[in-house]
């Protein structure tokens, strides 16, 4: 079997590594076995925040959205209870933005939601 030399390659997967460390404090910059155990856990963490950052924001809009409802009388349950008899659909992301930024547009979406409620 023949021999494989690797040095080019290995040099170039030691920079490559390397650069991606650029920044990190200590050795992780510095040294390359300590440069891949940290992009390990960067990677690691970097995937599972990818996911966290959904659920962050999901509770961001959820928390306008009842702050701007019950100044108008109603909780999130029940202005989205509302929302949905009514037939309208808008995602949390919009109406948070809507409950941010346009109180009265905001105002008409509760009492529509009030009204199919009623109903």
């Amino acid at each position: 079997m023949s021999r494989v030399k690797r040095s080019v390659a290995a040099r170039k997967k030691r920079r490559a590594t390397l650069a991606r460390a650029k920044g990190y404090r200590g050795e992780a910059h510095k040294s390359y076995r300590r440069a891949k155990e940290a992009l390990l856990k960067a990677d690691t963490y970097a995937y599972r925040d990818r996911r966290n950052r959904k659920r962050d924001f999901r509770r961001l809009w959820i928390t306008r959205i009842n702050a701007a409802a019950r100044r108008e009388g109603l909780t999130y349950g029940q202005f989205m209870h509302g929302l949905k008899l009514a037939e309208i659909e808008v995602d949390r992301k919009m109406l948070a933005d809507i409950a941010v930024r346009d109180a009265e547009t905001f105002r008409r979406f509760v009492e529509c939601a009030r009204e199919a409620a009623a109903a």
